[in-house]
């Protein structure tokens, strides 16, 4: 009876076990069905680690690379991934509900309709890895965002709360961003070519290198926006640059 006791401990114990300097070390480690909840894991390498059925929870931080590793089945909810690299992250039947994916990658992360993940980020995930061409978004919450390098031209955003989202360099032809909040949001090197920005707020967004060539700019606040080295028609701007705005020449209003 002792033995089998002593047995069922260890087994206990094993299952919280990690390899040496893991975290913050776990790049490649194995920790399938591990409890990390335990662990500090703030600023830890998880990169192409073996995490299915783990429990993280809520014990994630900022900072975390998730990149390349397999969460089948793993419980995230409640964690906190804003900004996590999650990029070809297999998060096959993975429990992200709650969890904040403010920022995250999710460029090629695998999901199927087994992972639970809240409408919002979903949503996001079909944006960054299948385009939005066209589509329909108008009023749409996705607020902060990332959807660097997005096909979402011809898209209708109008009054879409797109505050501090990241479209770096996305393709936004055509798109319809009629009263669309993009505050403090990351609009550089993006194709704004033809598209509405009508009554648009861009207060404090980066548009440095930004392609503005045929759009629409009417009345659109642009307190504190960065224009710099953007394709701009100068005199749609003119009367409407406001305290604070860098120019496309670097000077500042």
């Amino acid at each position: 009876m002792k033995t089998v006791i002593l047995l069922v401990s260890l087994i206990v114990i094993c299952a919280a076990c990690t390899p040496s300097n893991c975290p913050p070390q776990c790049a490649g480690a194995n920790l399938s069905g591990v409890d990390l909840r335990l662990y500090n894991l703030a600023g830890a390498n998880l990169e192409g680690a073996n995490l299915v059925g783990a429990n993280l929870g809520g014990a994630l931080q900022q900072g975390v690379d998730l990149s390349g590793a397999n969460l089948a089945g793993a419980n995230l909810a409640g964690a906190n991934l804003s900004g996590t690299n999650l990029s070809q992250t297999i998060l096959h039947g993975a429990n992200l509900r709650e969890a904040d994916l403010t920022g995250a990658v999710l460029i090629k992360a695998k999901i199927d309709r087994s992972t639970q993940l809240d409408d919002k980020w979903r949503l996001v995930w079909e944006l960054v890895n299948q385009g939005g061409k066209g589509r329909n978004l108008s009023g749409i919450d996705l607020s902060g965002a990332n959807l660097w390098g997005a096909d979402l031209s011809y898209a209708d955003f109008s009054r879409a709360d797109l505050k501090w989202v990241n479209l770096n360099q996305a393709n936004l032809y055509g798109t319809n961003l009629a009263e669309t909040d993009l505050s403090w949001a990351d609009l550089s090197q993006a194709d704004l070519t033809k598209a509405n920005l009508t009554l648009t707020n861009l207060g404090w967004a980066d548009l440095r290198y930004a392609t503005l060539s045929g759009a629409t700019i009417q009345y659109p606040d642009v307190r504190g926006a960065w224009f710099k080295g953007a394709k701009i028609e100068m005199g749609k701007l003119d009367e409407l640059w406001l305290s604070g705005t860098i120019m496309p020449d670097g000077s500042r209003r």
